[in-house]
């Protein structure tokens, strides 16, 4: 059997879930369709997701279609900001998607940034206008709102009729009948091929089925989009939508012999604690009882490899899972067996479909306590397992104040953590007010040399460090100017590892970065010397380096693109000044003002929540993580997490107690 996987992305409330349940519905999956709002669709599982009526985390269902000759398995993914993260993991996966517009509220935020994201990674894609039978649902405005704010690759592929009323429906274009569509299908391929650019300047013959199949092999390569009307709600156009995903995305058929080739792309874990992993394949086979490759990577340039063995097999069909003895190319399946396994781990080979998509991490953080102070280890180890579950979520232990702190994305995270915790664990929770993680970066040149046997230092070591501001974006560059053979391997790697910790916390208690370290010196006595001499040592050395290099703390930047409609362009410049903006000269598209720049974490949230106000609903602000800018003034700090070596007294009294 043939299968493709898709996804479904969209703003918040566009209609997904409900989508989703009409699809199954139609493809009698199942026998009645639930409701966000009651709570009772197939997946929105979490209690959150039920009384907020949003999704949050992806999950998976199946069906048929074209006679039970092509599987369709679809992800129905999140579209709220705060759970951007877990989209981009679903992308990763996806033969195609379909991205969902209302017809009434039109182009929203997430829906800019998710379509440019689907024309980054190159993904086919189908637009579905939901909710034509709404009251003051748009058509042709909106379809102009698209190739303005979205792209001008569009190929409309019915018409809506009697728009805004429950007896909405459509009226699907003719290849055949219909000479103006076939037009204007000529001149969006012309866009993209110069063999159609050369027929259409010529006024050459071309038939029908020439013009649908060049359609079909663009949209495929996501060089067009085309676009359906429909209504979840009533089903109208979700029968053509279907016949599109049938006929626009590319299938996956098993290739004989082809080496083993997924990724893990989502984790869960059962309540005896056994992970449960979810892969998408690429190539090969998978089967129960076999032992399998299962690379990941450790940092930007190393990986490990190790082998696990599949204890069982489940894959997605009609809306339930079945277990299975094996599985093939181009499936999704639930793994177990893999206890060592991590998302974006490798199964098998690298194959050039498995996209590299790079998370971006929280720039936000709250302190997380227990009710009962009693629950903290409890509340501890039950976050690490869903940090296990969910990359996305840092986890941050503050051994020294007997805190914890989580990394967040936003504060409907918070409630998103509080809800789990509560469902799952049976924990309950408060949160500290959510702060902007800042950065340290070094101002200048620093460096500081211990060397064993001199007063002061107890170990059996020599360390010395040079510090110097590093490339923009080069987090931490570390270099040696020793030789190699200067000291055994292992003291090298406690060196490193001890300087690389030892950064996490800088002058002001933030992570130092774009910062050079050179060791300068080494020295050690044989057999006496032992790794925790360097592992001890080294913080001493190299904070009082960084103090005499001195740092500059950086804030968190936003990278925005600002659409607001002409009235109120001038009151948008305004505010965005107040906030602290840097914004570059607005251009008019149509009658909208474009206005790109950056902001601080600190103040975009506030001028989102006033942007629906004084532009009347029609403002778009679009954001994402656009680096750091130095802070020229006061500047928040950090409490140490940890004994600070800049006070050596109190740090050697801990230490030498320790030794």
């Amino acid at each position: 059997m043939r299968t493709v996987n898709i996804g479904i992305v969209a703003h918040v409330d566009a209609g997904k879930t409900s989508l989703t349940e009409r699809i199954l519905y139609e493809t009698h999956v199942i026998n009645e369709i639930g409701k966000v709002d009651q709570g009772n669709t197939q997946t929105d599982s979490m209690e959150l997701e039920r009384q907020r009526g949003i999704t949050i985390k992806a999950s998976i269902v199946s069906f048929c279609v074209q006679a039970h000759e092509l599987k369709v398995n679809l992800i129905d993914t999140p579209g709220h900001a705060d759970f951007i993260a877990e989209v981009e993991r679903s992308f990763s996966v996806l033969d195609g998607a379909v991205l969902l517009i209302s017809a009434v509220e039109g182009i929203q935020a997430q829906t800019k940034f998710l379509m440019s994201i689907l024309i980054k990674l190159n993904i086919p894609t189908i637009i579905f206008i939901n909710k034509i039978d709404r009251r003051g649902a748009q058509s042709d405005t909106l379809l102009t709102r698209i190739t303005e704010k979205l792209t001008e690759r569009i190929i409309p592929l019915s018409t809506p009729d009697n728009l805004g009323s429950k007896q909405a429906f459509i009226i699907e274009k003719s290849f055949e009948h219909d000479q103006a569509f076939l037009e204007t299908c000529l001149e969006q391929l012309a866009l993209h091929d110069d063999r159609w650019l050369e027929a259409y300047a010529s006024n050459e013959n071309v038939s029908a089925e020439q013009i649908r199949c060049a359609l079909t092999k663009q949209v495929r390569e996501a060089k067009l989009y085309p676009i359906f009307f429909g209504s979840a709600m009533t089903g109208v156009g979700v029968t053509e939508l279907l016949t599109g995903i049938a006929t626009f995305f590319p299938t996956n058929t098993n290739v004989e012999d082809a080496p083993l080739s997924g990724v893990v792309f989502k984790l869960e874990q059962e309540v005896g604690g056994e992970k449960i992993a979810y892969i998408r394949l690429f190539s090969g086979r998978i089967n129960v009882r076999a032992y399998i490759t299962v690379c990941q990577r450790m940092d930007a340039h190393e990986t490990e490899t190790h082998t696990e063995k599949v204890k069982k097999l489940h894959v997605f069909k009609e809306g339930k899972t079945i277990q299975v003895a094996s599985v093939e190319a181009g499936d999704f399946c639930k793994v177990w067996g893999l206890q060592d396994v991590r998302i974006g781990d490798i199964v098998g080979t690298w194959s050039e479909r498995i996209k590299d998509l790079h998370f971006v991490a929280p720039q936000m953080e709250a302190r997380i306590e227990p009710r009962h102070p009693e629950q903290t280890l409890q509340l501890y180890r039950a976050l690490v397992e869903m940090s296990a579950e969910d990359p996305l979520i840092h986890v941050l232990k503050d051994t020294f104040h007997h805190e914890l702190y989580l990394r967040l994305f936003g504060e409907v995270q918070k409630e998103v953590v509080a809800s789990v915790l509560s469902e799952k664990y049976r924990l309950a929770v408060h949160f500290s007010e959510t702060r902007v993680v800042c950065v340290e970066k070094p101002a200048g040149t620093g460096q500081d040399v211990e060397y064993k046997g001199a007063e002061g230092n107890p170990f059996v070591a020599t360390v010395g460090f040079r510090i110097e501001p590093g490339l923009p974006d080069s987090g931490i560059s570390y270099k040696l100017e020793v030789k190699l053979g200067s000291l055994p391997l292992p003291f090298h790697r406690a060196i490193e590892e001890t300087a690389r910790e030892t950064l996490k916390q800088g002058l002001y208690g933030w992570e130092v970065t774009d910062v050079a370290v050179f060791l300068t010196h080494t020295g050690y006595s044989s057999p006496v010397t032992v790794a925790g001499d360097f592992r001890k040592l080294v913080p001493l050395v190299l904070m009082n380096a960084l103090a005499q290099a001195g740092t500059a703390v950086y804030e968190p930047l936003y990278q925005f693109e600002l659409n607001v409609p002409a009235h109120a362009i001038s009151k948008a410049m305004f505010k965005l000044s107040a906030l602290q903006a840097i914004f570059e000269q607005p251009t008019l598209r149509g009658d909208t003002f474009v206005l790109t720049g950056t902001i601080p974490l600190t103040t975009a949230e506030e001028f989102k929540n006033g942007l629906h106000a004084f532009t009347e609903g029609e403002g778009i602000f679009v954001t994402k993580p656009g680096g750091f800018r130095k802070i020229e003034h006061t500047f928040p700090t950090r409490k140490r997490a940890d004994y600070n070596p800049l006070n050596r007294k109190d740090y050697m009294l801990h230490i030498l107690h320790t030794y």
